[in-house]
């Protein structure tokens, strides 16, 4: 990057480099009632003061945690900033939690001061204040609905940055005092981990941390001002965090909040973004709304879809790294490109991004061919909430679907005899908080963290990564057991939304199927099938077959691959249910938790290896609206077909 950056050790001197050298420019971007609201980095510096001078007002100080909660919305972001021009700590919380869920946090921080962004936030943390004693003071952004609240802890954000104002004003030479006194080795932000394997800890990561990796990846980017990011995943992810606050905040990009969860492919056809970060999730939900939409497009464009698109996986990655591709096939991709591609490329929102990542869990292949074949620059990156998520990128030109790229400069990779990763980085984090016990497993003597990933390097010096360590397994007769690699490649499917894979010390592998509402339900409906919900749907025989065609195209896939050819899914079962976080089936960030899933349909995963044909259900589920209920269900087990290694490429 060509400006120069040195001395702006933390965020609150990066937020003030940008009000005195791009005051003008947009900082960030709010959709509200359908209008675009713009705060240049000027006002957004104002409101990072005024929250600041506020919290000092209620005896918040260096060292203290602010909790946030919200979706991504500029006030989230300023109150951030403004705990750390304090010298204190955010720690944003997931806005979907349960208030029982966000109970444990805000003990274990000892949190004072939260800044929320409506009723439903505000509802959560009263529910639970007997059990936070520690929580003074909760402020609110969004007013809707607040008029009749009069408990003592409460506050509007406007109220406590109008009161800051007058604080600033009076007396500007404090915060001025405070931002200086911070050094990059202070405590930045505290990330609570999504809790896959157990209990949530509380990730420690200083401002250097935080901004050595934002800093390193943009340069590998050639990031700048003029990029555009949209902001639509939880503030409380790494993730998005670091692509909605550490990097804007190194390079001046201005990131843009869609006005809800239901507008974000509308807004981000409305501004465009050059830079875009999506988990696998969100990738495959978006092949699922286009293969719906091809499903109802007529029998000409359906058609001049598959022939394109066709075209697009023989050439298309080629053609985006540059590399030697026929005339005849360029034409007919640019042919492809102004018919298909470019149309298809503009409904998803991604007619202007330069770089795309996917990261939070594997892809697969499939999956990740597919977008770069449209000539999305899709690339994977791996990392973490202790490494500051940037370990490992994928270059320009030398993209892979099944490695996570070379490590970026600065991190150091190294792995034990059993595969499991180990890395050294500026980035890492500086320790779990109040848990010396975790934090001493983790990151050992020489500074190597334990990532609990199972990997290798290839020929190229891409790392690979196969699954978590804890769940490489063998089958009965000795061969590899990959459950996310047989997870992933079922996920392609768009009617598959979630699978969890069985097979560890047994003789062969079963398979729980959670079918996608949205896909299923269009396929029904096309062939006038009637239903009266998800669990009537997940019981037809029509469904059943529809799923074991999947999975016998998975089969066929496995069959042509040696070292896990044995992984061949030999039975399954539809679940009666969606897996959900609120049932603790998966985590906030939307990963199965294998473990407590087996644990908790015992009995359903007996009965694939039992040989029944059929199994009976009783289960309590929690509704949208908070009601719990309780379902009743014969499952089906069928078996699917499974395929010698020889006769691969001909089933295929």
């Amino acid at each position: 990057m060509a400006e120069n950056l040195a001395g702006l050790d933390t965020f609150p001197k990066l937020l003030l480099h940008h009000a005195r050298t791009r005051p003008e420019r947009p900082a960030i971007r709010e959709k509200d009632l359908g209008i675009w609201q713009t705060w240049s980095w000027h006002r957004f510096a104002d409101e990072v003061r005024s929250l600041a001078c506020g919290l000092e007002a209620h005896d918040f100080k260096r060292g203290d945690h602010l909790a946030i909660v919200g979706d991504n919305r500029p006030r989230v972001y300023a109150a951030m900033c403004a705990a750390q021009c304090l010298g204190g700590i955010a720690v944003p919380l997931y806005q979907d939690a349960v208030a029982t869920e966000m109970a444990f946090p805000i003990q274990n921080a000892a949190i004072t001061h939260a800044v929320v962004e409506d009723q439903e936030q505000v509802d959560k943390l009263l529910e639970i204040l007997p059990q936070c004693p520690t929580l003074a003071h909760i402020y609110f952004d969004e007013p809707r609905g607040m008029r009749h609240y009069a408990q003592p802890q409460l506050m509007s954000c406007d109220k406590l940055v109008e009161l800051g104002g007058e604080s600033f004003r009076r007396d500007p030479a404090f915060l001025e005092g405070e931002i200086a006194k911070g050094v990059g080795s202070d405590t930045a932000a505290m990330f609570f981990t999504s809790g896959t394997t157990g209990v949530a800890k509380g990730v420690v990561l200083t401002h250097y941390s935080l901004i050595d990796r934002a800093r390193a990846a943009a340069e590998m980017e050639g990031l700048t001002d003029a990029d555009v990011v949209l902001a639509y995943l939880p503030p409380a992810w790494i993730g998005q965090n670091i692509f909605s606050y550490a990097q804007p905040f190194v390079t001046g990009y201005c990131i843009c909040c869609p006005e809800s969860a239901e507008t974000v492919m509308s807004d981000m056809r409305d501004i465009g973004p050059t830079y875009y970060f999506a988990p696998p999730r969100v990738f495959e939900a978006l092949l699922t709304q286009v293969s719906i939409r091809m499903e109802d497009a007529s029998a000409l464009k359906r058609s001049l879809y598959r022939y394109f698109m066709e075209v697009a996986r023989k050439v298309g990655g080629e053609i985006l790294d540059g590399g030697s591709v026929g005339a005849m096939d360029r034409l007919l991709y640019r042919l492809g490109d102004a018919i298909v591609y470019g149309p298809l490329r503009n409904v998803l929102g991604m007619s202007r991004v330069r770089v795309a990542y996917t990261a939070g869990e594997a892809i697969g292949p499939d999956l990740f061919r597919f977008y770069r074949s449209l000539g999305i620059n899709l690339k994977q990156l791996y990392g973490s909430t202790e490494t500051c998520v940037f370990v490992c990128v994928q270059p320009n030109g030398q993209v892979k679907a099944d490695t996570v790229g070379p490590a970026v400069k600065g991190v150091e990779l190294s792995f034990t005899p059993e595969r499991e990763l180990l890395i050294r980085s500026p980035g890492l984090f500086k320790e779990y908080y109040r848990n010396p016990e975790a934090t001493a497993a983790s990151k050992d003597a020489q500074g190597w963290f334990h990532t609990g990933d199972a990997g290798y390097m290839d020929a190229d010096g891409h790392l690979k990564i196969i699954d978590r360590v804890k769940d490489v397994g063998k089958l009965a007769d000795g061969s590899l057991f990959a459950p996310k690699y047989l997870e992933n490649k079922l996920k392609f499917f768009p009617f598959i939304k979630e699978a969890v894979a069985f097979g560890h010390g047994r003789n062969r592998v079963c398979a729980f199927i959670n079918m996608d509402m949205e896909a299923v339900g269009n396929w029904a409906e096309k062939r006038g099938m009637p239903y009266s919900g998800y669990v009537d749907l997940a019981s037809r025989d029509e469904v059943y077959q529809l799923m074991r065609e999947c999975i016998e195209k998975v089969n066929a896939d496995l069959a042509a691959e040696p070292e896990i050819a044995s992984s061949q899914i030999h039975r399954f079962l539809i679940l009666h249910k969606q897996l959900e976080a609120d049932d603790g089936e998966l985590t906030r960030t939307a990963k199965v938790r294998r473990l407590h899933v087996g644990e908790k349909y015992a009995a359903l995963v007996d009965a694939l290896y039992d040989g029944k044909q059929v199994v009976h259900v009783e289960a309590q589920v929690r509704y949208e609206d908070g009601r719990t209920g309780s379902i009743s269900a014969d499952l089906k087990i069928r078996d699917a077909k499974t395929f010698p290694p020889v006769a691969a490429r001909k089933a295929a």
